[in-house]
């Protein structure tokens, strides 16, 4: 734990994860290298306007730019809002009209650490055909779990395990260099993954995005994903809101979803 007033440890710690040098930080936010070492040493104490311009030079979430600024004694400047804060009312729109433009094909709501907030009715169908078992007591159900975990019925599922597993991991991995919050679920996913079997390579997959790949008797659903995120937040809750839209890559994966869709 990185001590009040000391944030230096703090900055060090996010480059180093960031994987950058000072000398490629300093020349991110436009200052001396030796003013940077200064600062993470501790030797130069940083000023408010330091720190936003290190949080945005180093891309940092705003929850972490909230952070560092508390780690120097300053107050947070972004804000927090619950999901059911009024403020979040054109946000929650926006989110429903994406998400229902996407039918039939599955789109999720998740927050930062992959927790499933909302589900589309193509998601819920997809989860369904592949026996996946979501609790019904409220609790919220983490995306990244029900892949990887073989007793909710998902895993049985996924043709290309091994890879999306690769994929997912790798993700989380970056996510956590920042993120450390996320480090108990990494290594959740890691157990529940077990022995890392060797891949085979696949023939004939589209090479510009790896499928989720899924598969029941003699039907199979092939999607890409995407990762939708606000453009511009200013609020914390808002900017770790994302919505995974999964599109067909066949012709067979758009017909299987809207027979899907119709007999519902």
């Amino acid at each position: 734990m990185i001590a009040p007033h000391s944030p230096g440890p703090m900055i060090r710690a996010l480059r180093q994860a960031r994987r950058l040098s000072q000398e490629q930080l300093a020349d991110r936010a436009e200052i001396s290298t030796r003013h940077l070492s200064y600062l993470e040493s501790g030797r130069a104490k940083p000023s408010h306007t330091m720190l936003l311009v290190l949080g945005s030079a180093l891309d940092l979430p705003l929850r972490d730019r909230n952070t560092l600024l508390v780690a120097a004694g300053f107050a947070p400047v972004y804000r927090i809002s619950p999901l059911e804060d009024p403020a979040m009312t054109h946000v929650h729109q926006a989110i429903s009209h994406f998400m229902r433009l996407h039918e039939p094909h599955p789109a999720i709501l998740l927050d930062r650490a992959w927790n499933i907030l909302r589900l589309n009715n193509g998601a819920m169908r997809v989860f369904a055909w592949c026996g996946l078992t979501l609790p019904t007591d409220g609790v919220p159900v983490n995306a990244l779990q029900a892949v990887f975990d073989p007793a909710m019925g998902l895993r049985a599922c996924v043709v290309n395990f091994e890879d999306l597993a690769d994929a997912m991991l790798e993700r989380l991995r970056t996510e956590a260099d920042v993120d450390p919050a996320l480090g108990d679920l990494l290594r959740d996913l890691e157990r529940l993954r077990g022995p890392h079997r060797t891949r085979t390579v696949a023939t004939g997959v589209n090479p510009v995005a790896m499928p989720v790949h899924l598969r029941r008797g003699d039907e199979e659903l092939r999607y890409f994903t995407t990762l939708t995120t606000l453009g511009t937040p200013l609020d914390v809750t808002a900017q770790e809101l994302r919505i995974e839209g999964y599109f067909p890559m066949d012709d067979a994966t758009e017909r299987l979803a809207r027979k899907l869709a119709g007999a519902t």
